[in-house]
């Protein structure tokens, strides 16, 4: 009979199937228990996205009974978002900033966005959305949310001024735009150096709390934004938005070289509105091609139109409907990259920009 060590090492040997890393190496053991014929194993997975623990779960049952066939174990599947820690830089307590942009305008980079956030949220992680699009800023009415954020000042440990911005809370998700400071109808026109500065208060003075992910909207192209927050913070990833025409494939490999010039990872390629008229497969043959991961493809679908125009993107992800699997889908593969990442990477990356 196996002792609870041995039992550990079996486990331990079993292959993660998304990472093929062994589960010992990964750290995904929390512990083993064995009495008699009597047998525990605790499983800690790095998500609660994580896509099929079911199948992890026979992987286990299939190693212990090959090795020992007289135990009969039971599986405990918890789950724990590993990260980062990439908000630490700036003081803030998020385990995971990731950034979803395009090389272009009106591939969905925004609905992507607030999908993913929303997604996430529906599995039990803790998450908030910024919107970094000061330009032309979707996500308050992709999120059904209004109101003026309200501020309060504070006096820091060293009885410095600072500022404090409370998120607006959509459905359990936070939220911090543009949007919420100016009235509809109304353009931003600002330089440089007030985005600048307007992007790290959103980030720096707004109470985020502990989360899981934040998720960053960005605007499209590879302008001020994405140098701006490459520099405050160690982002744990981008995820690239397409469609799969080739005019749109340019622009995203334009983008795809800026990230890797500021040393941000590339978590994937999302394919958007996939279907007759923009045709399919063009994103995932320009990720095989730069050995870059393919998160997904969403269709073109008329309800994530009707979802997003109504404010509802989050009932989108909650309910039963012809676009939630699709998303959800881009949702887990993209929380899983991040995981690899944090294998290949522990610490993150060291950004030196000038």
């Amino acid at each position: 009979m196996p002792t609870a060590e041995q039992l550990n090492l079996l486990v331990s040997n079993v292959v993660e199937p998304f990472t093929e890393k062994p589960l010992g190496e990964l750290r995904m053991i929390r512990d083993t228990f064995v009495n008699g014929n009597d047998a525990r194993v605790r499983i800690e997975l790095p998500t609660p996205a994580y896509p099929d623990s079911k199948r992890l779960e026979e992987l286990i049952r299939q190693r212990i009974k090959f090795a020992a066939p007289e135990l009969e174990p039971r599986i405990e599947i918890h789950s724990t978002v590993r990260g980062k820690d990439t908000g630490g830089r700036i003081g803030l307590n998020i385990h995971n900033i990731i950034a979803v942009g395009s090389g272009k305008g009106g591939v969905g980079k925004s609905t992507v966005a607030a999908s993913l956030a929303c997604g996430l949220h529906s599995f039990g992680c803790r998450v908030g959305l910024m919107d970094a699009d000061v330009y032309g800023p979707s996500i308050p009415h992709m999120m059904n949310a209004e109101g003026k954020p309200a501020a309060t000042e504070l006096q820091d440990e060293q009885g410095n001024r600072v500022m404090r911005i409370d998120p607006i809370d959509a459905g359990g998700v936070k939220l911090m735009s543009m949007g919420f400071f100016i009235e509809q109808g109304q353009s931003v026109v600002w330089r440089g150096p007030m985005l600048h500065k307007a992007l790290t208060q959103f980030l720096k003075d707004t109470a985020w709390g502990e989360l899981d992910y934040l998720i960053i909207d960005l605007p499209p192209g590879t302008g001020d934004v994405s140098l701006t927050l490459a520099q405050q913070v160690g982002l744990a990833g981008a995820v690239v938005v397409c469609t799969p025409q080739q005019v749109a494939l340019l622009d995203a490999i334009k983008a795809v070289d800026m990230y890797q010039k500021v040393n941000v990872p590339i978590l994937g390629f999302v394919e958007n509105m996939t279907g007759e008229i923009f045709g399919r497969g063009g994103v995932q043959k320009v990720a095989q091609e730069l050995r870059i991961p393919f998160l997904g493809e969403i269709p073109l679908n008329a309800a994530i139109r009707e979802f997003s125009d109504r404010g509802q993107v989050m009932k989108m992800l909650m309910e039963e409907n012809s676009a939630r699997e699709s998303l959800r889908t881009v949702c887990q593969n993209v929380a899983m990259q991040v995981f690899r990442e944090i294998v290949k990477s522990p610490t993150g990356p060291v950004l030196e920009i000038l």
